[in-house]
């Protein structure tokens, strides 16, 4: 009522200042630069690491009077929890794995480090929007390493007709690098990179649409209104990356300089806008973690407790809780034999929407239209298999730098995945089609100290899940099974020696992650959730939102926004204004402004003092 009359009795201008400050600021913000601390020495104590990451789920460490449940300890989960937490919500984050933090999770076999699915992270320059928000949920306690400015290298072709290209970072240089490869091709080099300053602009505008009502985001996009937010947007999120490319230009090597971040579908049924912005997100620079992958949830662990939250690990949901009106109203985790309720006002799953909605409710709710319309939005991705190589040398003495190499047989990508997808079980090993491979060892500055004269390199490519399928269901899966997953990882390592011979003479340890061992919340091994032409469709995106249509039941991760690492922060950043029923990148930007004005005035105050 106070607002009508704020809009009676004062200017327009005046009304609309005081409302949207009431709006965004009537309760207290999980926000603030007072929330900033000294940083720590990095804890390199495994004991004492494990006592925040592996915290074994018992009766006795679930918090009373929960607020919030959340189901997975992903960056999505932790970074709603942590949001949650720091406004006073009480929460607890149960994670199925030995260990928390997803897809950042890292382990040591044999006096190797392997990191999971983080392998450099991008726009975490200093006061960038996402470098913000990571030092709120970690309270400044995370350092980055930028890595070398040639971050990429991609090998095409096989043999002596191999040809090599690489990417550089930088505002300027990437573009400029790119066109001195191709000098034929100046021209759709540029309109690849006005592409991605357009898409990258409507990104916020489309964020928007998952945190307004429903009704509201779709009566705009029906209307029209949206199109002058979204000018571009309707027709390149239906737009194919190939068919784009293709336009651009007949050099296929260029094509698929536009489209080699592979994230489980051909670029054909994939879209432009999130594939230009996959290559835009490192325009800025590429980092990894100082510490390693696993210092993200470590920190957010942190800052969970801090706040009188938990995070537990060994913690399978089985199930979730509905009350007699179908709200949710916490979960089922199996404890051994033993299954033990967890009560709470709300539910949120960083489980992916297919696991949350076809494992987790009732039959009879899994079968309501409204619930198979969310579940339909999204079409999995192709399954992950990892292969974990350790050897007995520094990454120099290996003829290895921080660039992550990329490798394809052909410049055809849609023409490579869809023959090798075709393929039946028994030829599949042996026709990997592209990979690439990562040095955790070469990016983390303190490796050296903490994994001295050792290097760990990670190797991965697409498979299908049903080239596994036979061993699904099995607890103990035997020798044939060994087998079959190191022919896999053997033709990758041979195809990664013809490259950098040196490889193979220092290997001393292997082992194969396949879709059947990946991290539980991947949905048939797809480790980079799910892509598909439709997906970024504003109508697609306005309905794939963090409520459901379960009360109190909210969906948080890389399934809410885009795929890695910061899709998952984005995920968990939408979740949280979404159970707050308020925008918390209003505070984010308000922060973020505050930082830059802050830095201008010290670059003025240095350069008075030079004069």
């Amino acid at each position: 009522m106070w607002l009508v009359l704020l809009g009676i009795f004062l200017p327009s201008w005046l009304a609309i200042v005081g409302g949207t400050y009431w709006f965004f600021f009537r309760w207290r913000s999980p926000f603030s630069l007072k929330s900033m601390m000294p940083k720590e020495p990095l804890e390199m104590d495994q004991k004492k690491r494990d006592k925040v990451l592996k915290k074994d789920f018992t009766k006795e460490r679930i918090p009373n009077k929960l607020d919030v449940v959340i189901i997975g300890s992903g960056v999505g989960g932790l970074t709603a929890a942590a949001c949650l937490a720091k406004v006073g919500k009480k929460v607890l984050v149960l994670e199925e794995h030995d260990t928390a933090g997803g897809s950042t999770h890292s382990f040591v076999e044999k006096g190797f480090e392997f990191d999971t699915g983080l392998h450099y992270v991008g726009q975490m320059h200093e006061n960038g929007l996402t470098k913000v928000a990571i030092d709120q949920i970690t309270e400044g306690q995370l350092e980055f390493d930028e890595l070398d400015q040639h971050f990429n290298t991609m090998h095409i072709g096989q043999g002596d007709d191999c040809r090599k290209y690489t990417l550089l970072s930088g505002k300027t240089e990437m573009e400029a690098h790119l066109k001195k490869q191709f000098p034929n091709d100046t021209q759709a080099v540029e309109n690849f990179f006005k592409l991605m300053k357009l898409c990258s602009k409507q990104i916020p505008a489309l964020a928007a649409l998952k945190i307004l009502p429903r009704w509201l985001a779709l009566y705009m996009l029906r209307s029209g209104i949206a199109d002058r937010l979204l000018p571009a947007h309707s027709t390149l999120s239906h737009t194919s990356a190939s068919w784009w490319a293709g336009v651009q230009t007949n050099n296929k090597d260029l094509q698929l300089m536009f489209n080699y971040l592979f994230h489980g579908t051909p670029p054909k049924d994939s879209s432009i806008l999130i594939n230009s912005q996959l290559i835009q997100h490192y325009k800025r620079g590429a980092y990894y973690p100082k510490g390693g992958a696993s210092e993200i949830p470590y920190h957010i662990s942190n800052t969970i407790r801090k706040y009188g939250g938990e995070v537990l690990v060994k913690a399978p949901v089985s199930r979730i809780l509905l009350n007699a009106d179908g709200a949710a109203c916490g979960v089922v985790v199996r404890k051994g034999q033993e299954e033990v309720e967890v009560r709470s006002k709300m539910v949120i799953s960083n489980y992916g929407v297919s696991n949350t909605f076809n494992r987790l409710l009732p039959p009879e709710i899994i079968i309501k239209p409204d619930i198979q319309e969310r579940v339909n939005l999204l079409k999995p991705g192709k399954g992950c298999l990892l292969t974990f190589c350790g050897f007995d040398g520094t990454p120099e003495e290996l003829g290895l730098s921080q660039a992550t190499n990329w490798f394809f047989k052909d410049n055809d990508m849609d023409k490579m995945m869809d023959y090798f997808f075709s393929l039946s079980k028994e030829d599949a090993p042996e026709n990997i089609p592209m990979m690439y491979f990562t040095l955790p060892s070469a990016k983390d500055t303190t490796a050296k100290i903490r994994h001295p004269g050792k290097t760990s390199m990670i190797m991965l490519t697409m498979v299908n899940s049903e080239w596994f399928e036979e061993w699904k269901e099995q607890r103990k899966r035997g020798d044939d099974y060994m087998a079959y997953k190191m022919r896999f990882a053997n033709h990758m390592f041979d195809w990664a020696c013809q490259h950098f011979p040196k490889l193979r003479e220092k290997l001393v340890y292997q082992d194969v992650s396949t879709p059947l061992s990946n991290y539980p919340g991947a949905y048939l091994g797809a480790m980079y959730s799910a892509e598909n032409l439709d997906r970024y469709d504003p109508v697609s995106m306005a309905k794939n939102r963090c409520d459901t249509p379960v009360k109190n039941l909210f969906i948080s991760g890389q399934d809410v926004f885009s795929s890695g690492v910061a899709g998952e922060l984005h995920g968990g950043l939408l979740c949280a204004s979404t159970v707050l029923n308020r925008n918390i990148y209003a505070h984010l930007h308000l922060i973020k402004k505050s930082l830059k004005r802050a830095k201008a005035k010290e670059n003025a105050r240095l350069a008075k003092k030079l004069q």
